[in-house]
């Protein structure tokens, strides 16, 4: 997808709008560039997860989709954050599908990456896009580290793609590479 992105692919369409406290950390490094007839602005894209929505407007489910790209964000700088860094998400959207198959499927990645004697740990934990949400970590030299965040797709994403939230559901999941 775009490196540049508009502001209600990166933002809006995925349950983020303006007077949201997650932009806080997203509001980022912004494009002169606007379009006033649409009230929307460009912004380097702070995640992947615009294209998910991308995709969801010009397919129909079954869809099974990875999504890597270069992202952008104005934060300070340490051993685990950089202001670009590269992520990877996925997207699976179909009937039937369970959070049981989204925990299925990033314990067998992590078990063929890692090893198959990894112990991995979901945590709950918050982003927009999905309900519930986790935090999927792997004990590394006795030790737990996030490796990456997931969920099942909120409703409200669905719907808004024109399909019907009670027949379809589907997981989403996103890791920085170099975080």
């Amino acid at each position: 997808g775009p490196d540049v992105e508009w502001d209600t692919y990166n933002f809006d369409r995925l349950r983020i709008p303006k007077d949201h406290p997650a932009r806080d950390m997203w509001d980022t490094i912004w494009v002169d560039y606007e379009d006033p007839e649409l009230d929307r602005r460009m912004l380097l894209r702070t995640h992947t997860s615009p294209m998910q929505i991308r995709h969801m407007e010009t397919h129909e489910p079954p869809i099974r989709v990875i999504v890597p790209g270069t992202c952008y964000r104005y934060e300070a700088t340490d051993a685990t954050h950089e202001w670009m860094l590269t992520q990877v998400e996925g997207l699976v959207i179909d009937e039937g599908i369970s959070f049981a198959h989204l925990k299925g499927t990033l314990e067998s990645f992590v078990r063929r990456f890692f090893g198959q004697e990894l112990e991995t740990r979901f945590r709950c934990d918050y982003f927009p896009f999905v309900e519930p949400g986790a935090e999927l970590a792997i004990r590394w030299k006795d030790q737990w580290l996030e490796l990456l965040g997931s969920g099942m797709v909120h409703p409200e994403i669905i719907e808004a793609a024109g399909w019907d939230p009670d027949r379809y559901t589907g997981f989403a999941f996103g890791m920085g590479i170099e975080r």
